[in-house]
């Protein structure tokens, strides 16, 4: 059975299948939600031609219909490194071998962090909607990020993360 990545439900779980712990919600005293109980991490793939991978993300999912980065929930005890190569490869199919990591930022609340984990991509490779978290795919020249309907966080570390990108 197949998920409309357009529903504004998320997919059921296989039969049988449990969540990860680090699966849940966090909330601040504000009543902010921030996905991932241990945290979260993101990959910032960057290609010097073909830009930045970013992902369309489902209605259901959180700030969904927006553009950003692959990435979700850390697992117990897991890197963000390991976490933003891992969630990248359940979503977008990323091969964990072709890229090679550039520098990470951390937005941390004292309750709960997400790391972005920038990566210099060493060989082009063709994105795959991997599971129902993604509408689309797709790499964007450096230069028109901005025209998109970003995530609400990545729209506001974006500026700050295109500085550290390497000129070329």
């Amino acid at each position: 059975m197949t998920h409309d990545p357009l529903s504004s439900t998320p997919p059921p779980l296989p039969t049988g299948a449990a969540r990860d712990p680090g699966d849940a919600w966090v909330e601040g005293d504000n009543g902010q939600r921030y996905w991932g109980r241990f945290g979260a991490a993101g990959l910032l793939a960057w290609h010097p031609e073909a830009g930045i991978l970013l992902q369309h993300r489902a209605v259901w999912s959180h700030h969904g219909g927006t553009w950003g980065l692959p990435g979700g929930a850390r697992k117990l005890g897991e890197s963000a490194v390991d976490a933003a190569v891992r969630e990248a490869g359940e979503e977008a199919g990323v091969p964990a071998d072709a890229v090679e990591p550039l520098f990470e930022s951390l937005f941390d609340l004292g309750y709960w962090s997400y790391t972005t984990v920038a990566v210099r991509v060493v060989r082009l490779f063709a994105p795959i909607v991997a599971d129902a978290e993604s509408v689309a795919l797709r790499w964007v020249a450096i230069d028109e990020v901005d025209a998109l309907p970003l995530h609400p966080g990545f729209a506001a570390s974006w500026p700050a993360l295109r500085a550290q990108l390497p000129e070329r």
